[in-house]
């Protein structure tokens, strides 16, 4: 499964193209926030992806959790964003 990586200076236009594009080829993708900022350019992502896909009459679901990651041996606590395509 594809995952994205999306951080407080990501765009959210860019993310929600990356969404739509494997959400239309695999059908399903993890996306990682670490951080507020973050977390709301990945759900600024997920209802702009929901609007390019809607012509292909497909919608998303999402399915959030915490999840715990080492970074620069330190542990933080991530958003983890399970998303995968269903039917209009």
């Amino acid at each position: 499964m594809e995952t994205l990586r999306v951080s407080g200076k990501s765009r959210p236009n860019a993310v929600a193209g990356a969404i739509a594009a494997l959400l239309r080829g695999v059908g399903e993708l993890e996306i990682q926030a670490i951080g507020p900022a973050a977390v709301n350019q990945t759900v600024k992502a997920l209802a702009i992806a929901r609007g390019y896909l809607e012509l292909d009459l497909i919608d998303l679901a999402v399915q959030p959790h915490f999840v715990k990651l080492e970074l620069e041996s330190e542990e933080r606590t991530a958003m983890k964003f399970r998303v995968w395509r269903v039917a209009r």
